[in-house]
Order: structure tokens, then C-alpha cells, then sequence
């Protein structure tokens, strides 16, 4: 599958806009990409191994959240989209 990467995480993943992650489920795929990167994990998962509220997962156009959360499967081929909100003033 592939994974396609915000502008502000793009740092974490050599500039790329899009990686391939091996995964059956949605954390497969975020822990097959943030495999040995404590500092991404960091940014995308609360202690507890949750998504942080500020980081959404699409497959295709839809919310991960509403496809069973990060237990959602991905099927073969499919793209999965991470965004993440951003806070300043």
C-alpha cells in the first residue's frame, strides 16, 4: 500500500511525498512506517498507541475513525492519506 505524506511530515520520511509501507490494517502500515522513528511515532500516536487527535487517516475518502479506527483493514493497492492539523498565530 501506499501512504501518502503531508508536507509536514515529509522530513521523517527523506522528502518523499508518498511511501509504500507493507500492512493488512491501518497501524501496520503507520508502524511499518514509523518503524525506528521514535520521533514520528511520537507525532502520530499517544502513549496509549492511539492516533493523536490532531492526525487524521484517510482511506481513500474516508475517515479511518469511521472504518473501525486503526483495526480498519486495507485492501491490496489502496492509498491511505495522513493529514495533520496545524495550530499557530
Amino acid at each position: 500500500m501506499t501512504i501518502r505524506i503531508p508536507t509536514p511530515l515529509r522530513g521523517f520520511v527523506g522528502g518523499k511525498d508518498q511511501v509504500a509501507v507493507p500492512g493488512a490494517t491501518v497501524r501496520e502500515a503507520l508502524a511499518a512506517l514509523t518503524a525506528g522513528q521514535e520521533t514520528f511515532r511520537d507525532r502520530l500516536f499517544t502513549a496509549e498507541g492511539e492516533l493523536r487527535r490532531f492526525v487524521n487517516v484517510y482511506l481513500g475518502r474516508d475517515d479511518v475513525r469511521r472504518l473501525g479506527g486503526l483495526e480498519a483493514a486495507v485492501p491490496a493497492g489502496a492509498t491511505l492519506t495522513l493529514m495533520v492539523a496545524l495550530a499557530g498565530g
